[in-house]
């Protein structure tokens, strides 16, 4: 039998399977779908749903619309931020929220706008805006505002103003900071005005209605529970008889869920046949997510993986904050980064992709895994861009670019510029912090398979951050050995195992191997021009180069006209960096190891045993940062 025929038949029995499994669980989706109490007063119900690890939220209410419940607390989230559910009035289809940063407090720093794209709901008639303008060194209105104490910072003012996000007549770029608009409720501003009442306002939280919503009352009359089908649009009424109708009166017409979902799996699995069949029939290998054609289904993906964190724009929006791709920072593998500008002021770096590099992957990859981090040594990702092919990720702006930069001649400062050797320091524990946190800190680890200097972004104070997730690889606390099918990463800073399994599993310690080899590059750069980096024997191997000078302790040239600090720094570096790149991964210190490494002291550090693929012919060359495969 051939492969695609085999193919096939695996499918129609995998259909089987599906209908059979839903079928035989239908009858408990009314009672988890049933109404919910969170605390004493809130009740949650159709179109909300109670969101736990055991709701089938796909059945319960919209998407988008689970409340969580904690200390007895009900939590919605909208977008990227929590919401206390103060109230919900299902006869008049409104739900009160107070934003989380602002509940209890008696003044309010308000940190993000509302928004709530792609789910329906919308403010009514009792809401009213609130503009904030933050950190202002001059009023920036025309007629006299009493600014608000509490919120000063140092001897920067702020302001709040009724009204929405317009004001576009007022020059506030240049004089504040930041303009952020929150909704409230009015009647605290009216009982107290808005200087003394904005609090109290915010404390109250806004309303929202679902007016769009499909109306349950028919269903639960007839003593139904309603539940909505996302993926085929539907209404659904759950009857106590196990079946599932417009309403559940006699006289309706009759549908088992267990015929329901069996359509909805039939045409699910048809519809992957079809496009499997497309596939081998191409011969392409394309990821799973992007056989879809519209941008929900790669919603849902990301929320199968974890919240989206992140903003979303279109790209209209990217071309204006890039001013129309006008200033170009850099190009890789996978795009090329601009220089933009938010409509609060301040600074991004604009990745675009290109379409026809990856056919998308390294569009996942980064999303999916560096919205997952928070820490100071990862580069944040403010937002994202998904149009069809037209795809971009928008980063904070860091000023001083990469790393590359300052250790190598082919950098844009050259020799004009070299960091101190106590900087350089920083940075090596600052990388392997970020490192040690995405192995260890996040809640879906991270093996990121791209560590290389030019990956590496410093900021202002030259703190360093982890860039580029494009190869990134997510796995959980019980894998060990990750799984590859590919190749990736840089050529000299791939790992053994990577190219091959006979050196062992592929694991974080791949991570670890690239480190080593970024942290000898950082100690041996400003010697690069005695090393021949074309040439592939053992005395113009660069780590071998160094290797024999402390071997012989002959380290003069490794650190130059150094004070006896420094040269403690850089024989502890370079030290870390041999064990680093041992040729078994076992053998590597993993990266907490690492950061104890380089805060202690040289003299307990032993000299490593020799990698033996020193001696051959695919070993790196110095400051050769080359385009990264997958």
């Amino acid at each position: 039998m051939s492969k695609p025929l085999f193919f096939f038949f695996f499918l129609l029995l995998l259909l089987f399977f599906f209908v059979i499994c839903f079928g035989d669980n239908s009858a408990n989706l009314p009672s988890i779908c049933s109404t919910h109490h969170c605390g004493n007063s809130v009740e949650i119900k159709y179109p909300f749903w109670y969101k736990s690890a055991t709701t089938p939220n796909q059945y319960c209410g919209y998407r988008g619309f689970g409340i969580s419940c904690s200390n007895d607390e009900p939590t919605l989230p909208l977008q990227k931020n929590d919401y206390y559910v103060k109230n919900i009035n299902y006869a008049r289809n409104t739900i009160t929220l107070v934003d989380i940063d602002a509940a209890g407090q008696v003044c309010p720093r308000a940190r993000h706008n509302v928004t709530f794209e792609d789910l329906p709901l919308n403010y009514t008639n009792s809401d009213s805006n609130l503009t904030f303008y933050f950190n202002c060194t001059t009023n920036p209105f025309s007629n006299p505002m009493r600014d608000i104490k509490c919120l000063r910072f140092d001897t920067l003012k702020s302001y709040v103003v009724m009204g929405g996000s317009g004001m576009e007549d007022v020059d506030w770029n240049g004089r504040c900071k930041e303009k952020v608009v929150v909704t409230v409720m009015m009647t605290e501003i009216r009982n107290r005005g808005l200087i003394s009442g904005f609090g109290g306002a915010m404390n109250q939280g806004f309303v929202l209605d679902w007016s769009t919503v499909r109306d349950c009352g028919g269903c639960e009359a007839h003593g139904g529970f309603c539940g909505y089908a996302e993926g085929a649009d539907q209404f659904l009424c759950f009857c106590s008889d196990g079946s599932v109708r417009s309403n559940c009166n006699k006289d309706s017409r009759r549908v088992t869920l267990k015929v329901v979902i069996g359509i909805v799996a039939v045409v699910v699995v048809l519809g992957i046949l079809v496009t499997c069949g497309g596939l081998i029939y191409c011969r392409k290998k394309i990821p799973t997510v992007f056989l879809r054609s519209n941008n929900q289904d790669f919603e849902a993906f990301l929320e199968n993986h974890g919240p989206l964190s992140v903003k979303r724009y279109s790209f209209s929006e990217v071309k204006k904050m890039t001013n129309f791709f006008k200033d170009k920072l850099g190009q890789g593998g996978y795009g090329i980064v601009y220089k933009g500008k938010l409509k609060d002021g301040h600074f991004v770096a604009v990745k675009v992709l290109n379409a026809s590099k990856g056919e998308g992957e390294e569009f996942i990859n980064e999303v999916a895994s560096i919205s997952r981090t928070s820490h100071i040594n990862i580069v944040t990702l403010l937002g994202f861009c998904l149009e069809g092919q037209k795809r971009a990720l928008i980063y904070e702006f860091i000023s001083n670019g990469s790393l590359e930069n300052f250790i190598c001649s082919q950098g844009i400062l050259k020799s004009d510029y070299h960091l101190g050797w106590e900087i350089m320091h920083e940075i090596a524990i600052g990388i392997a912090r970020g490192l040690e946190y995405l192995h260890r800190g996040c809640k879906t680890r991270i093996v990121h398979f791209d560590i290389k200097p030019h990956n590496i972004l410093l900021d202002e104070n030259f703190c360093p951050k982890i860039s580029d997730f494009g190869l990134a690889k997510l796995y959980t606390k019980k894998e060990s050995i990750l799984s590859m099918l590919e190749t990736r990463g840089t050529i000299g800073y791939i790992a053994p195992e990577v190219f091959s399994r006979n050196f062992g599993g592929v694991s974080y310690k791949s991570d670890v191997y690239s480190y080593g080899m970024l942290v000898l590059e950082t100690v041996g750069g400003r010697e690069k021009d005695e090393v021949g980096t074309n040439d592939s024997s053992n005395e113009k191997y660069f780590p071998y180069w160094i290797y024999k000078r402390i071997e012989l302790g002959n380290e003069s040239k490794l650190y130059g006209e150094t004070s006896t600090e420094e040269k403690e720094i850089v024989r502890k570096m370079t030290l870390v960096g041999l064990w680093c790149i041992q040729t078994n991964p076992s053998d590597r210190p993993s990266m907490s190891k690492v950061i104890e490494m380089l805060e202690g002291s040289s003299e307990s550090l032993k000299i490593p045993p020799m990698p033996l693929l020193f001696s051959t012919p695919e070993s790196p060359p110095l400051c050769s940062f080359t385009t990264s495969t997958a």
